[in-house]
């Protein structure tokens, strides 16, 4: 009897150990990418630039520092870190990165992503109000204003992708476009990728949305909202939007392009498609850093027609979609 049990101890032992595994790497490998897009944009500028783990030393170097709290600070300043990284933690948890099916791949719902991802938003915005900070106040503003427009049309990029597929959930959503034929070259997920695609540079706060690198009080949208952070919780705010940054990544490589993902429960295949995930976010990256080194930050007043680039695409699909 024993004997006739090990295999199926060993394939649900797997089933829970892969998506611990998976966020893991998605975790470790997260600042990379920020690494990544840095030294692209400092090529294109013909400058030698930062090392690709800098963000790594940066991340240390936080850590070690001292926590220096405002008189006015409540609750809400020094619970948000936590807030902030158990959400996108928990996001990673949920996308499928390495493997379609895993023990929480039905937990991995389009709605439940994007609900995590705008509870860290929420709680980032009251923190950056929360110091009484002029600046602060006015980035959590714009932080705001952006994701007004920006989750609109994310939700209805996810919309057409539901329809085509009959199903929100990103486990089935992958598997079935890992098996089908000839999906990206049509004119319908064309538009969805180049829609998503703005959205995943607003949302990272990236150009021509917003620039990372700045630190311009009058201009700059996510770096004000943390701008009263120190130490610990810095780190933990910056890994957070590292983590952010490597979820949304993962969600267009492995919806767009989820070839080489684990198909069998062995180590082999488990390497073989670590390698895949890790060579095609890399490749993303250094996309989203040519990208951003071809552009210059819009206007505030400009964001919106961005966005909107994004929504009409979106809605051009839905429609496609409904009449075929």
């Amino acid at each position: 009897m024993q004997s006739e049990q090990l295999p199926s101890l060993t394939y649900y032992t797997a089933k829970i150990i892969i998506p611990l595994v998976q966020t893991m790497i998605l975790i470790i490998i997260s600042p990379l990418l920020a690494g990544i897009i840095k030294k692209v944009k400092a090529a294109f500028q013909f400058r030698r630039g930062p090392s690709i783990f800098q963000p790594y030393y940066d991340l240390s170097k936080y850590f070690k520092k001292e926590v220096i709290l405002s008189d006015v600070a409540s609750w809400i300043f020094t619970s948000t870190p936590y807030v902030v990284l158990a959400s996108v933690i928990t996001t990673a948890l949920l996308m499928p990165s390495i493997s379609y099916s895993y023990a929480f791949s039905g937990f991995g719902d389009i709605i439940v992503i994007i609900y995590l991802m705008a509870l860290a938003r929420f709680f980032m915005a009251l923190a950056a109000l929360d110091t009484a900070s002029a600046f602060g106040g006015m980035a959590s503003s714009r932080e705001m204003m952006i994701s007004s427009i920006a989750e609109p049309a994310m939700i209805l990029c996810f919309i057409s992708i539901a329809i085509s597929h009959n199903s929100t959930n990103l486990s089935n959503i992958m598997s079935a476009i890992a098996q089908g034929e000839n999906f990206f070259f049509t004119t319908t997920n064309l538009f969805i990728l180049f829609g998503l695609f703005l959205i995943v540079i607003a949302e990272t706060g990236r150009i021509p949305f917003d620039n990372p690198a700045t630190h311009l009080e009058l201009t700059m949208v996510h770096e004000g909202m943390i701008l009263e952070y120190s130490g610990r919780y810095l780190a933990m705010m910056t890994l957070a939007s590292y983590i952010k940054q490597a979820v949304l990544f993962t969600l267009i490589v492995n919806i767009f392009f989820p070839y080489g993902m684990m198909m069998t429960t062995t180590i082999s295949a488990f390497i073989l498609s670590t390698f895949y995930f890790i060579v095609k976010l890399s490749v993303f990256s250094i996309f989203v850093g040519i990208f951003e080194s071809s552009l210059a930050k819009s206007r505030l007043f400009q964001i919106p027609d961005l966005a909107g680039i994004s929504f009409v695409l979106a809605l051009t699909s839905i429609i496609i979609n409904v009449i075929k």
